[in-house]
């Protein structure tokens, strides 16, 4: 594998992530996903992964943290300094996340994970942006990550603005502009409980969906079956998480 000043060339890169004949043009990472030199790589954290979690596991292991975390029971694993120490190292994250932003849904806590568990993205509406997609690419195709959870929430206040459908200020309005195309499968006419809850799934489900429609990446993983994408909803009432199908 070629390296340059500790990074994977793109030729590695593409064979990592399972594509070929495939062009980015943007940058992420802080500006290292940059093509034009024959140098130019992105950010290698490190090689790829020697044990990856497959995804049924990596899900149930989510799964088991939030029993804990609903039922008092946390065991706070990998959260130890030498945990710490250990993945300064490397990081071999066994599920990605995709989530809100809300404060009230902090990915590690509710699932009772540590240090190096989960890669995290976080954003306004849990929305499947470029820079998002972008992250959600490096954790699969170069971290190994084998699951990705879109995590979405009740009463979630970016889906509520989108079904209001009235301006905003600054760019709260590109947030919202994203989820809106969630809400064609809602019925809009219902209760307001009811009808928040139907948008949350609905935009959940979309949000999803993006992901393997606008990434290469990450649709020929989940073609070669390296990957499963799920959505899952929180219940900031009760703390627990629900699989969304």
């Amino acid at each position: 594998m070629t390296r340059i000043n500790g990074f994977i060339g793109r030729r590695d890169f593409f064979k990592l992530a399972g594509t070929g004949g495939f062009a980015i043009a943007a940058t992420a990472f802080g500006g290292s996903l940059i093509w034009g030199k024959q140098d130019t790589a992105i950010a290698d954290v490190n090689p790829a992964n020697p044990n990856p979690v497959n995804s049924n596991q990596a899900l149930k292991y989510l799964l088991d943290g939030n029993q804990r975390f609903l039922h008092q029971r946390p065991k706070y694993p990998h959260q130890s300094l030498r945990h710490l120490q250990l993945v300064a190292k490397a990081q071999y994250p066994f599920a990605a996340i995709l989530g809100c932003a809300d404060s009230r849904v902090p990915a590690e806590i509710v699932f009772d994970r540590g240090l190096g568990d989960l890669f995290v993205v976080r954003v306004a509406g849990n929305v499947a942006s470029d820079m998002a997609i972008g992250s959600l690419e490096y954790a699969t195709a170069v971290l190994g990550t084998q699951l990705i959870v879109v995590l979405g929430h009740r009463r979630c206040g970016a889906v509520a603005e989108a079904i209001k459908n009235a301006p905003l200020p600054g760019r709260i309005g590109y947030v919202v502009e994203s989820i809106k195309p969630a809400l064609a499968k809602v019925n809009l006419t219902i209760g307001a409980g009811d009808r928040n809850d139907d948008a949350v799934i609905a935009n959940i489900q979309y949000q999803a969906e993006k992901l393997q429609q606008n990434s290469m990446i990450l649709a020929q993983l989940l073609h070669a079956g390296k990957l499963k994408i799920v959505g899952a909803c929180y219940d900031i009432d009760t703390g627990k998480v629900s699989i969304i199908t």
